[in-house]
């Protein structure tokens, strides 16, 4: 075995880091004091690493639309490809919310509780027209400022339509919105590279801070949170793939290992973004024009965990909880508030507090018992974003196999080591978009899922 780490496969590397993380995590719990030297050893350098992903976030999502709009045009009817992708977000919110109402039913994860906390959750009610204004901000710079990526994305398609619409004249910034959006992929891939060192103090940091024990309490909800998610992301999405992609789910989620992985991690679909986007386009084979669109949309919107499964599956716990009884009618309505209510959630750790706010208060349950789940939504939080990234990176499979768009060559050959400098456009060929990389970029040899 090879002793040097760094000449390791990157999901050898990560794996390791995480290993490393539990164990050095369970050492400081076990000696007490874990949170203060949590909060005072390991969140920050976790947090910087987080954050320089994020820093990026802006810029790449918006130069990646404004560019993928102009280039849809080449790979098929712009508005077919957007309601396709619209459409099969909601069909499989709509499935990973009917598995986490089941699996509430099921387990009854708020009966026989005594009072877990005395506190309440400091939510605002989220209405319709905050999600209105998130999506149509009247300050752009300031919505970029503020990350608010869903008017990010908004602005960016209408830029993009009209640098469309102008013709030749237009050309010339497109082009320029394209250098950026390659720059802004190579600073991405700098950061990349650090994933190891900060996949151990982001895991090394909660193993410290909650330990087994903080779990025993809520101990059903964690159970059964992790067990809906588990259904959605071997069963779901791999009957998905297998009836309508046609591709094999085990080749896909050994594709999208990393950025699953790194979603586990990090709690943020928005940091993952930029390691999706190239497990999109130099794994699974989704042509980059499409992939540059429907990635970047789907971390903005596309919320499978956060949005759906967490929220359906807090809902019953609440009702449980409280003694609320629920009818058929208020089920329609958790799953309808659930799916739709996506719009409202951001791509960083927390959306999923909006989307539960959202979800208790169109059935009238109480905002109160939120405070309950507090204590252990860190430890949720990375079960929910890993389905999170994997429903992002299913649908985009999904709608380039039905529009031609899917190269098999690339989903079921070696995957590409994802340390490796990202391909750019003239290097992979704009006539084939695939993002395939020359041969000596990719992995020796494959990567297990």
């Amino acid at each position: 075995m090879n002793l040097r780490v760094w000449k390791w496969q990157f999901w050898q590397q990560i794996v390791l880091s995480l290993v490393l993380g539990v164990a050095a995590g369970a050492l400081i719990n076990n000696f007490g004091g874990g949170e203060k030297t949590a909060a005072d050893w390991l969140d920050p350098f976790g947090d910087v690493y987080v954050s320089l992903l994020k820093v990026v976030v802006v810029p790449l999502v918006f130069a990646a639309i404004v560019v993928s709009v102009g280039r849809l045009r080449n790979v098929g009817s712009v508005a077919r490809l957007t309601a396709k992708t619209l459409g099969w977000f909601v069909v499989t919110s709509a499935i990973a919310t009917a598995i986490g109402l089941t699996v509430a039913l099921l387990i009854k994860p708020g009966q026989g509780l005594g009072k877990l906390a005395s506190e309440s959750a400091a939510t605002d009610p989220v209405t319709w027209t905050q999600v209105l204004h998130n999506l149509f901000p009247s300050n752009i710079v300031k919505a970029m400022a503020d990350g608010n990526v869903l008017g990010v994305v908004t602005f960016a398609v209408l830029f993009g339509a009209a640098l469309v619409a102008i013709g030749p004249r237009g050309e010339r910034l497109t082009s320029l919105i394209d250098d950026l959006y390659v720059v802004m992929q190579k600073v991405v891939w700098w950061v990349v590279r650090l994933t190891p060192i900060g996949s151990f103090f982001l895991i090394g940091s909660v193993v410290a801070t909650y330990g087994p024990s903080s779990l025993a309490p809520l101990a059903k909800f964690t159970g059964a949170i992790y067990l809906a998610v588990a259904i959605m992301l071997l069963v779901g999405y791999p009957v998905l793939l297998r009836a309508f992609g046609r591709v094999s789910p085990l080749k896909f989620l050994r594709n999208s290992w990393p950025a699953i992985q790194f979603g586990f991690v990090s709690s943020s679909s928005l940091a993952t973004l930029p390691i999706a986007q190239r497990v999109s386009i130099e794994r699974n084979g989704v042509q980059r024009e499409y992939a540059s669109f429907a990635q970047p949309l789907g971390a903005t919107i596309k919320f499978d965990g956060c949005g759906a499964i967490y929220p359906a599956v807090a809902a019953v716990f609440v009702a449980q909880y409280t003694g609320v009884h629920l009818g058929i009618a208020d089920y329609a309505l958790i799953a309808l508030a659930a799916v739709i209510g996506q719009l409202g959630t951001g791509g960083t750790p927390g959306p999923a507090l909006v989307a539960l706010t959202l979800t208790l208060t169109t059935v009238g349950l109480p905002l109160q018992a939120v405070g309950y789940l507090i204590a252990i939504d860190k430890v949720i939080d990375m079960a929910r974003t890993a389905l999170n990234v994997t429903g992002q990176l299913t649908v985009p499979v999904l709608v380039a196999r039905s529009e031609g768009l899917l190269d098999e060559a690339v989903f079921n050959g070696p995957p590409k080591e994802l340390t490796s400098s990202p391909s750019t456009p003239d290097e992979a060929g704009e006539s084939g978009g695939t993002g395939e990389a020359p041969a000596r970029d990719r992995a020796p040899e494959p990567v297990p899922a």
